[in-house]
């Protein structure tokens, strides 16, 4: 999700429970591809032992349905099943639900449950149980706002017996297999969700192969191996209990602290290699990686208010950075610079998109003269009517990660030098917060998301998909010709009319300079050489149920 990775990652993957509080989520979250074997995987796998892994930040909240950072869906993917698996190349497995039908109409979808499936507090997973997670989600009151985006369509569900659910949609949802296979709609204990209610975040029930065991706040989660666990997706390597006796996620938020808690063998695994020290990892241990899928690092613009109201000054900022020099310099060439909003592990990435619009300072020039922005200060900004070029960027230092400061920091040297003057600082999150509710004190604001499908686009640029309406449309843009390619995309069910709808978007957002793509990420993974079966799910999150200990 918003996000970064460990968490809360690259004023990415959002969700955002009143913008300010949702900060955390849309700064932190980002939130790989799918489903391939990536790491030591040599001997014959034995039972036991205890992984420790390192990652950058602590979750928010481990009900799935309310946690929406990267880190909340990498622990509770242990915790929680989901009805369906998406497998490699965004086809659908069964899960928890062994089989399912779709109406005629695309609007009812019955799934058949597996049965004597067991949650970790005993109770039975039956039909029951699927709707009360689904109505738990959509619930105002549990204000899980990333999850109701998610299945927005849905409009209730019928429990047909104990292991048939016939679940229905306000409208055709073509991503919403999508959405029930995320971590985020992980189906939990409907006796949990009424007896534990608002603690749901520190009492996570669901069916998985670990179990909660305790969060030692500020510091790890806990999670013991599930014995009873006899139900794993069908593209795990194994049956029966996950391999591990137990696995701990430690929080380090300092990069070279982490690093060193991996080499020195204080953690087994850890998150997010900064990309410069990729060499030292593989000197002496695995570096793991998987290309993430989503919204890729990405410079939201404010359309509604301000200079970039005008697209010349949208396309001269645009151009007025090179952003290929750019990140190869900050990132070691371990991220590639990106075209489009969408990473090129995304089903339905759009490869025309590739070199349309390059770095071109003399074009950026021409294009502001027109704008009229013709004047110069003192400091050689662009001036209009005596008012300076501003465009105010703030973030949250609490919430940067992956060098994001540094990066900032060179988009601004480089709009500098066509005069652009962009005010890339700090801020409070409550007054960052209160300045995207308003939409009107700020120009940029950036971040990235996790997601393996297209309809991302949607989550960021739907005039339906306001931070109001939990989606990520941080300007309110309302586009007709946006909505029109995205009502096509969740509602057809061609897929050659899907993927030409998400191009069509992709090219449109570049050509009217919406948004600036800047670099697509991949999830870097350090292991010791003793970590074994170490895979990605098809967002990139690293699997456990696999993963054993060797010598």
């Amino acid at each position: 999700m918003l996000g970064s990775r460990g968490g809360g990652s690259k004023q990415s993957g959002m969700v955002i429970r009143t913008v300010a509080a949702g900060l955390v989520c849309l700064t932190a979250a980002a939130c790989t591809s799918g489903g391939s074997k990536a790491g030591g995987d040599s001997g014959t796998p034995t039972a036991g032992g205890d992984l420790k892994f390192a990652t950058s930040v602590e979750p928010e909240c481990l009900d799935p349905e309310v946690g929406a950072r990267d880190v909340d869906a990498l622990i509770d993917r242990n915790i929680f099943d989901s009805l369906v698996e998406q497998a490699k190349g965004g086809t659908f497995k069964p899960w928890l639900a062994t089989s399912w039908t779709v109406s005629p109409d695309q609007r009812t979808y019955t799934f058949t449950l597996r049965p004597g499936v067991l949650f970790h507090d005993g109770t039975p997973l039956d039909a029951a149980a699927v709707k009360a997670t689904l109505d738990h989600a959509v619930d105002p009151k549990a204000r899980s706002y990333y999850a109701a985006s998610l299945i927005s369509a849905y409009s209730g569900a019928t429990v047909v017996n104990a292991t048939t659910i016939a679940i229905h949609l306000s409208r055709p949802s073509r991503p919403f297999l999508q959405a029930l296979s995320t971590p985020y709609l992980g189906i939990q204990s409907p006796k949990s969700i009424r007896e534990n209610g608002t603690s749901l975040c520190q009492k996570p029930v669901g069916s998985g192969p670990f179990v909660f065991d305790n969060w030692a706040k500020g510091t790890s989660v806990k999670l013991s191996r599930n014995p009873k666990y006899a139900w794993g997706p069908p593209t795990a390597a194994h049956t029966g209990p996950a391999r591990l006796n137990s696995l701990t996620f430690s929080f380090v938020s300092e990069d070279s602290v982490r690093l060193g808690a991996l080499t020195s063998g204080q953690a087994d695994v850890i998150s997010e290699v900064p990309p410069h020290d990729v060499t030292v990892v593989r000197k002496v241990d695995q570096l793991l990686t998987a290309p993430e899928p989503g919204a890729v690092y990405t410079l939201l613009l404010n359309t509604r208010y301000g200079p970039l109201t005008d697209e010349r000054v949208r396309k001269a900022f645009q151009r007025s950075v090179d952003f290929g020099k750019l990140v190869d310099s900050v990132y070691a060439g371990q991220y590639k610079r990106s075209w489009s909003v969408l990473s090129p592990a995304t089903p339905d990435y759009d490869k025309a998109t590739a070199n349309s619009w390059p770095y071109d300072p003399a074009l950026a020039g021409s294009l502001l003269d027109q704008a009229g922005w013709t004047g110069r200060d003192a400091q050689g900004y662009r001036t209009k009517d005596g008012k300076r070029l501003t465009l105010r960027w703030p973030y949250s230092a609490t919430m940067q990660r992956d060098q994001r400061v540094v990066f900032g920091q060179g988009i601004q040297a480089e709009a500098k030098k066509v005069g652009i003057d962009v005010q890339y600082a700090s801020e409070d999150p409550g007054k960052l917060g209160a300045d995207l509710n308003s939409g009107k004190n700020l120009d940029i604001f950036a971040m990235s998301f996790v997601r393996a499908d297209p309809d991302i686009l949607h989550f960021y640029f739907g005039s339906d998909q306001t931070v109001a309406k939990g989606g990520g449309n941080m300007f309110q843009l309302s586009d007709a010709s946006l909505d029109g390619w995205f009502g096509t995309e969740i509602a057809t069910s061609s897929p050659a009319a899907a993927t030409t709808a998400v191009a069509a978007a992709q090219q449109y957002i570049n050509q009217h300079a919406l948004a600036l793509p800047t670099y697509a990420s991949s999830y870097l993974l350090g292991a010791a050489h003793k970590v074994h079966g170490i895979t990605f799910d098809p967002t990139a999150y690293p699997l456990f149920y696999d993963v054993w200990l060797g010598k």
